[in-house]
């Protein structure tokens, strides 16, 4: 990974410095096996928790780092980079938070966040549906008020985490319009909640992904998050910011397997020399290297608006669009430069092009990215935007 990143403060700079450590320490040693094995490390999340990296973005009144998302963001791709599914597993676990930390009341946020965000509880996202993927309008799971209490049937798809998780940021219908949606806060012990069989997946088998399924569960109108009506709203701000998380993972992803490919260039010898100083070779190398530059200009540009309480969503899509296709386009790169060894389980790069191409599809796939980047242009009429960073 460079060293050699602009931190906006030396606090920062120190703190990457410590998430580069302990990924490389703690992390990376057990990828491989857990990988193979298709073991949810729950552990780990409680490690990353006690070391204040679960909470990074968040304030520290509620038990958060009160990072700046810039920070954080890069905190998230020494992770990704050497680990993809704890990365991933970081991403969804802020992004279960959000609606909490965005429209919970004062009183619901200091019950439930310390905990969240000192990893005690982990969080999955419900929003995505079996026959309403890209489309979560359509959604059929229904909350039905009955006193003080919501009542919540239904399925949810492709919910990382889950199975394993403490608690899941449900979306729910509470009406019959179209956006009648409503968020809700349920914990994993509630009754009638259930999980099927984990999917059986290409890539990221470390992190668990199941559909989870509401029979009549029944929780306090207390663990609704905002009025009713406001869930599809908080559904698509805390996409935004998962979008950028993603953006990060992928660009680790891609910079951990770029440094596979180099690596390996430098030892590899042919014709009596390095095969990095082969000229094909070394193009193809300096534009995995551009790529994953690109990559992290995009989620950084988009991170830096965020902070500064400016409008991102078009540059989220960007980032997220530009680093997870970068992702794909590095990490089977990254197999040809191996060769032969590429397509082997002896080395680990083969593994990170399985686990780049769901990062093209999920958090929105990329198609759905380009709709939102052209809707965004035909709206406004202006390519692009002007962001002023203070140093």
């Amino acid at each position: 990974m460079p060293a050699n990143r602009v931190m906006p403060t030396e606090e920062a700079a120190d703190l990457i410095g410590l998430v580069r450590d302990l990924a490389t320490r703690e992390l990376a040693p057990r990828a491989a096996e857990a990988e193979a094995t298709e073991t949810f490390p729950r552990d780990v999340f409680a490690m990353l928790g006690k070391a204040g990296l679960l909470g990074l973005p968040y304030p520290e009144e509620y038990g958060g780092g009160g990072q700046p998302y810039e920070v954080y963001l890069q905190a998230l791709e020494e992770i990704g980079a050497v680990w993809s599914s704890i990365g991933v597993g970081v991403s969804v676990h802020a992004l279960s938070c959000f609606g909490l930390f965005t429209r919970g009341t004062e009183e619901q946020k200091q019950k439930f966040l310390p905990d969240m965000l000192g990893g005690d509880l982990l969080g999955a996202y419900c929003l995505s549906e079996p026959h309403a993927g890209s489309d979560p309008a359509a959604m059929t799971t229904r909350a039905r008020r009955d006193g003080d209490d919501y009542v919540l049937t239904g399925a949810k798809a492709w919910t990382t985490h889950g199975g394993h998780a403490d608690f899941y940021k449900v979306m729910a219908r509470t009406g019959d319009g179209r956006n009648d949606i409503s968020c809700f806060l349920v914990p994993a012990t509630a009754e009638g909640l259930t999980s099927d069989a984990p999917e059986r997946k290409m890539g990221l088998t470390g992190s668990t992904t199941t559909t989870m399924r509401l029979d009549g569960v029944r929780i306090p109108v207390e663990r609704r998050l905002g009025e009713e009506g406001e869930g599809l709203k908080i559904a698509l701000a805390g996409l935004d910011a998962g979008r950028l998380g993603i953006a990060a993972v992928a660009t680790g992803l891609a910079q951990g397997a770029l440094d596979q490919a180099v690596a390996y260039a430098k030892e590899r010898t042919t014709f009596g020399k390095p095969i990095i100083d082969h000229q094909g070779l070394a193009f193809v190398l300096a534009d995995m290297e551009a790529a994953v530059e690109s990559a992290r200009a995009t989620y950084l540009a988009a991170a830096r608006l965020k902070d500064q309480g400016l409008p991102y969503s078009m540059q989220a899509s960007v980032a997220k669009l530009v680093a997870t296709d970068n992702a794909m386009k590095v990490t089977t790169d990254a197999v040809q430069v191996l060769g032969g060894y590429g397509y082997t389980r002896d080395f680990p790069v083969e593994r990170y092009m399985r686990e780049a191409k769901v990062m093209q599809i999920f958090e929105g796939t990329n198609q759905i990215q380009r709709m939102v980047i052209g809707r965004a242009l035909a709206a406004t009429g202006v390519a692009g935007g002007t962001v002023t960073v203070a140093r």
